[in-house]
């Protein structure tokens, strides 16, 4: 089975950039369809971003668009997500996931099959 594992978290000040990176082993991700997620403490785990297995068309949650961007290079096996203008409210553990069969990648965590153990973001002011 995919295993994933996420990297690329740390402290940074406000308006600052991240980018966090999904690697897979014991398997492939190009068939894939791929989401980020976060979860701040007391909260509920949230939709951050997806993509497809192709990497065309994805989308995001409206408190990071147009300030982070996911991406993937399937040669690498590796699925990114660059984080810019970064403010305190993005400070979370992010995890990446899976889809691990045919379909589209949604924005509910119940849709996906395969989870990374999360990395900690955390945006100071």
């Amino acid at each position: 089975q995919v295993q994933l594992v996420e990297s690329g978290g740390g402290l940074v000040q406000a308006g600052g950039s991240l980018r966090l990176s999904c690697a897979a082993s014991g398997g492939t991700l190009r068939w894939y369809p791929m989401g980020w997620f976060r979860q701040a403490p007391g909260k509920e785990r949230e939709f951050v971003a997806a993509t497809s297995r192709s990497g065309g068309s994805p989308y995001y949650a409206d408190s990071v668009k147009g300030r982070f961007t996911i991406s993937r290079d399937n040669a690498k096996n590796t699925v990114y997500l660059q984080m810019n203008s970064l403010k305190p409210e993005d400070t979370a553990v992010y995890y990446c996931a899976a889809v691990l069969r045919i379909g589209p990648a949604p924005d509910y965590s119940s849709g996906y099959d395969n989870w990374g153990q999360g990395t900690q973001v955390t945006v100071s002011s």
